[in-house]
């Protein structure tokens, strides 16, 4: 018997209004996301990665389609998934600890409870020793380490990044993406995540859709079958480094032409 997906995006589109003409944001996508797999959406500026992110999470309705988890329709309805932004949004005038409790205590979770559950996995997943601490002294990393425990102690089996590690340097992304394996791996959650690095989508995903702008829309599905676990050296590895050369030459294909200087 074929398992039931856990996110569908059915034939979601998205059309707006624009002094008395309309502007196609984005075309029917199609999207089947199996429960506990990891997929990377990557194309252009424009194609419509950040407008299925608000379909997704209720805070856009979509001209047509709809949104399904666990086969029930959430198309415009808040609160069925966890979204993490690229910027932490970390509240400088809470402690790291309190900043992790912050979604728990939204959803009615009592403080100390919160308080009790976050503070082993701050302890497991590198932030031991900064809980008292507040946003101001942490490093980008650190605060997006921080942002991500938020985003998954909600407790949605769907979660959302979207271009967490944009702003980090080469370094410390390449940590936050093993980390951030790590977190996939224990948690096993279902997580759709937006980057315009490549080479980030091919290390983290199990599938990549790759989109084109004008309209946005999804031109590939790519099925990632690396082993996992997965560690840095794989970057080098002859099937790794094709499938990032078969994603770079989709996006070229699909880049809009230069303009031609009068």
């Amino acid at each position: 018997m074929a398992v039931r997906p856990k996110l569908v995006l059915d034939n979601v589109s998205m059309v707006f209004e624009t002094k008395g003409s309309t502007f196609t944001a984005l075309a029917p996508v199609h999207l089947e996301v199996p429960a506990g797999k990891f997929i990377s959406l990557i194309g252009p500026s424009g194609c419509g990665k950040s407008t299925i992110f608000n379909i997704v999470a209720g805070l856009q309705p979509p001209t047509t389609g709809k949104v399904l988890i666990d086969g029930e329709d959430a198309t415009g309805f808040i609160g069925q998934v966890g979204y993490m932004l690229q910027k932490d949004l970390l509240l400088p005038w809470r402690t790291v600890l309190d900043n992790v409790c912050l979604g728990m205590e939204i959803r009615g979770t009592p403080m100390a409870e919160a308080r009790d559950r976050a503070a082993p996995l701050l302890r497991k997943y590198g932030l031991g020793g900064f809980e008292s601490l507040y946003p101001a002294s942490l490093s980008g990393g650190m605060r997006q380490r921080a942002a991500l425990l938020r985003t998954l102690l909600v407790d949605m089996d769907v979660v959302l990044l979207d271009e967490p590690f944009g702003a980090l340097d080469a370094q410390t992304k390449a940590q936050m993406q093993e980390w951030l394996l790590q977190l996939f791996n224990d948690f096993g959650r279902t997580v759709v995540f937006v980057t315009h690095d490549v080479e980030e989508a091919v290390f983290l995903s199990d599938d990549i859709y790759v989109m084109a702008s004008r309209p946005g829309r999804v031109i590939e599905q790519l099925p990632i079958d690396l082993p996992r676990p997965r560690d840095r050296s794989i970057v080098s590895s002859p099937r790794f480094v094709a499938m990032k050369k078969y994603c770079l030459d989709l996006l070229h294909m699909e880049a809009p032409a230069a303009p031609v200087a009068a």
